[in-house]
């Protein structure tokens, strides 16, 4: 190893002196100084490992109100354009008005006949299951 060593020896020695001719001398060793003889890390200029990473700006939130309620905000993917007006309402179908947007019913208030009562029986069963598997309280 040319340019390092992970420990260092070092003496500590000291004298106690009794008369002018006579003297004490206790030498201890440290093991446990540790010392490495690394060059510094070099700041990266271009991408690399040593590069701290830029952070990441999301998309801008449309707050006008106005807007909101005139245009479909977001559904435009393409670079160019904008984004597209919204239609009246009867040029919409009715199913789109009609969606459950809020959190999925419960197995106790699905039909037992159904066939979302069955699907959501099966979710249930899949999750308890796991759960026992990784050995968490329900």
């Amino acid at each position: 190893m040319s340019g390092c060593s992970l420990f260092r020896a070092a003496t500590l020695t000291k004298c106690i002196t009794a008369n002018a001719t006579t003297s004490l001398c206790r030498t201890s060793v440290f093991n446990r100084i540790q010392i490495c003889g690394y060059a510094k890390k070099v700041v990266a200029k271009g991408k690399g490992k040593g590069m701290l990473k830029a952070e990441v700006k999301g998309p801008d939130v449309c707050r006008d109100p106005v807007r909101l309620t005139a245009y479909a905000v977001g559904v435009n993917i393409l670079k160019q354009g904008e984004d597209p007006e919204l239609k009246p309402r009867d040029q919409y179908p009715e199913w789109l008005f009609q969606m459950n947007l809020g959190k999925p019913p419960k197995l106790q208030e699905l039909d037992s006949e159904s066939w979302q009562y069955w699907k959501r029986l099966r979710k249930e069963k899949i999750w308890h299951s796991n759960r026992l598997r990784k050995g968490k309280k329900f």
